[in-house]
């Protein structure tokens, strides 16, 4: 996909008690550059709320007065104009993006989904070209990462208490809804409650979203306002009525170590109510906590009305996966309807998509390069490079390690640092010992793999203190002989003669014992505790696993801190002999395939630069040279599509390196199904 789009955000913030000051960021489609519309000078706006609690009842009336009082500065008005021009020239459609500031809360009672254009009266919401969304800023840390459509999941949850009656509330269609959920979410695995015993309880729900891990949760509730609060009618356990506070809701998704990508609240006030705080209500409240996407209700919603926007709604976002796009078309579907401005998007995702498709680059053109790399691997001149991504969907991110250790040690340097392990790694050796980072990441690991892969892991390897070794290699078999494209199991099939690995675990080698190999193991002597390597012949039979940064079963070889790269960098670019010579051949003279790297990590740039410095570089430009590189973290990222134009240039400037787009996984998942052609 490319970046066919120009972005407008919008952020309010509180100036006085009488005024606001409205910040205007603009960048046009395919611009890297952001652009000030409206100078140095700056915008102001004031809303008197209880004029536009008058007006609640005429929608058309209230969007009138909201967009005259949000564009009455003739300066912003004009920049408005000139963004929508901008977008029009370039064919693009115009991302509107509308942040509320922490010290203007009060704003978010106002209905923004209304808002219409002072210069013509037309609505903006329902406008296709013009993609609106709230936009929410979160305390939460754990990145946003997608997934390829085919890979999503959904469960579809729909609350009908036996007792609703009783309560007075409508009774709801449950085969209806769900067949609804169904029909819209096609090519997606959806679950859905109740089934069988189970029941639409908050209990059943919180266990179905840590087990399945549904990327859209599809929730349908009456729910209420009380005292400022929202309450959702979920059922208990006997399927009677159970009113739950909205606050647990929010705390059990908060828990989850993975959470849905998309929530959608189909009940009325679901977002809250449209006169009161709708900071308290459920939807605003996701988001803050993390949900990369909430599609809820502000307001009393008709069945009718929310039966088809939601229909329409999901049937645009399985064109593109694009979900303010999808909100803005399903909006139009019922534009003549009073109720129309109540389906509210609150966002943290700049990219605005739900899933991806692998292998297809910012220009929309499709990787074309399996024919080359499988030649390549048949004639063993290509080098497979290993990196954190291989092993990160067993045994966690080590961005979240380094989070969660800055938290508990109380890192006190840069915000930015506090997700990059060799930093806050370094603070740790500094304030502790040399010897903490590693031995708090080896029992970080062994917790955590024993939390969260006891069904792999042999009854003896939950008790004592276990190699580390052994807890990632008993994990690493059963998924090997679950999955026939698990990466390292593709990776042993290939009979290639030398593989280089950022890793410290040994999964590659079992794999490539499973295979009927005999791989030998090879550390870089970068320090000198560590030997110079003896090595024999490698050949596919007998292939060489070159550990790069070192192995967890010899700490002393590891590269964990930021004072460890660095040296790892200096000596390794200083004195080429650090590299023995058949693997220096193999990273000068075949096609280099990289595999779980992320560009701003300290792995990759440092080991980048490392194969650069290499003499005979240049013979490199006779083969093929491929990156999987997944997609860039929505939310650590200003603008994630121009993100991607950086890396393509990145990766191409000094070693001709063609990205595919995708994980690992399904790289090599394609890679296979193509060489079995």
């Amino acid at each position: 996909m490319n970046n066919a789009y120009a972005d407008l955000e919008l952020s309010l913030h509180r100036r006085d008690d009488q005024a606001y000051v409205v910040e205007v960021r603009f960048s046009q489609a395919g611009d890297d550059a952001d652009n000030r519309l409206t100078g140095d000078d700056q915008v102001r706006a004031s809303f008197d709320l209880e004029q536009f609690r008058e007006l609640a009842l005429s929608p058309g009336e209230y969007g009138q007065a909201l967009g005259k009082a949000l564009f009455a500065d003739p300066a912003f008005l004009a920049a408005y104009a000139q963004a929508r021009a901008s977008a029009q020239k370039d064919g693009a459609p115009l991302r509107l993006r509308l942040l509320i500031g922490s010290s203007a809360p009060e704003l978010h009672n106002l209905r923004w989904e209304t808002l219409r254009d002072p210069r013509d009266n037309s609505p903006i919401t329902t406008d296709e070209n013009i993609y609106f969304s709230r936009y929410l800023a979160s305390t939460d840390w754990r990145p946003v990462r997608l997934r390829p459509k085919g890979d999503l999941r959904a469960l579809a949850l729909v609350a009908n208490p036996s007792d609703l009656a009783e309560s007075k509330f409508a009774p709801l269609d449950v085969a209806a809804e769900t067949g609804r959920a169904r029909n819209g979410l096609s090519g997606l695995q959806v679950a859905a409650l109740p089934q069988g015993a189970e029941r639409a309880s908050l209990e059943t729900l919180t266990r179905f979203l840590r087990e399945s891990n549904p990327d859209v949760l599809y929730l349908v509730a009456h729910g209420y306002i009380a005292n400022g609060q929202p309450f959702l009618c979920l059922e208990d356990e006997n399927g009677k009525l159970a009113r739950v506070r909205g606050l647990e809701l929010v705390t059990r998704l908060k828990e989850l170590p993975e959470r849905p990508r998309l929530v959608v609240l189909v009940s009325c006030q679901s977002a809250g109510k449209g006169t009161g705080d709708a900071l308290s209500a459920l939807g605003p409240r996701l988001a803050e906590i993390g949900i990369p996407a909430v599609l809820a209700m502000q307001d009393n919603i008709s069945i009718a009305t929310a039966d088809r926007f939601i229909s329409a709604f999901f049937r645009e976002i399985q064109r593109d996966g694009q979900i303010d796009r999808a909100m803005v078309v399903a909006r139009g579907t019922v534009r003549e309807a009073a109720d129309y401005w109540v389906p509210a998007l609150f966002m943290r995702l700049k990219s605005g998509r739900l899933w991806y498709t692998p292998g297809v680059g910012v220009d929309g053109k499709e990787f074309g390069k399996f024919p080359a790399v499988i030649r390549n691997i048949r004639k063993a001149r290509c080098t497979p490079i290993i990196g954190p991504g291989l092993i990160e969907p067993l045994f966690g991110s080590m961005r979240e390690v380094a989070r969660r250790w800055a938290e508990k040690f109380q890192y006190p340097m840069a915000p930015h640092e506090r997700e990059s392990l060799p930093q806050v790694a370094q603070f740790l050796s500094i304030s502790q010992d040399p010897l903490f980072p590693f031995d708090e990441l080896e029992e970080y690991l062994r917790q955590y793999i024993r939390s969260t892969h006891d069904d792999d892991l042999a009854p003896e390897l939950l008790k004592g203190r276990p190699n580390l070794d052994q807890l990632i290699g008993s994990v690493g078999t059963r998924h090997r002989q679950q999955n026939e494209f698990e990466p390292h199991r593709v990776l042993a099939q290939l009979d290639l003669p030398i593989y280089i690995t950022a890793n410290a675990d040994s999964l590659l080698e079992d794999a490539l014992r499973e295979a009927g190999k005999q791989p030998q193991t090879v550390l870089c002597p970068w320090n000198e505790e560590i030997d110079p390597p003896d090595i024999e012949t490698p050949d596919a039979t007998r292939p060489l696993v070159y550990h790069i940064f070192g192995r967890w079963s010899q700490p002393e070889s590891l590269v964990l801190t930021e004072d460890q790269y660095f040296a790892f960098l200096i000596g390794a670019t200083r004195n080429t002999d650090i590299i023995p010579e058949r693997v220096r051949e193999a990273l000068t003279n075949a096609g280099l395939l990289f595999l779980g790297f992320q560009t701003d990590e300290w792995a990759f740039r440092v080991l980048f630069q490392t194969i650069l410095a290499q003499p005979g570089s240049g013979l490199r430009s006779n083969y093929a040279q491929v990156a999987a590189q997944v997609e860039p973290e929505d939310e650590r990222l200003l603008a994630p599509q121009r993100a991607r134009k950086y890396l393509e240039k990145y990766f191409a400037k000094d070693a001709d390196i063609e990205i595919y787009w995708g994980s690992p996984q399904e790289f090599l998942g394609e890679l296979a199904r193509q060489a079995n052609r």
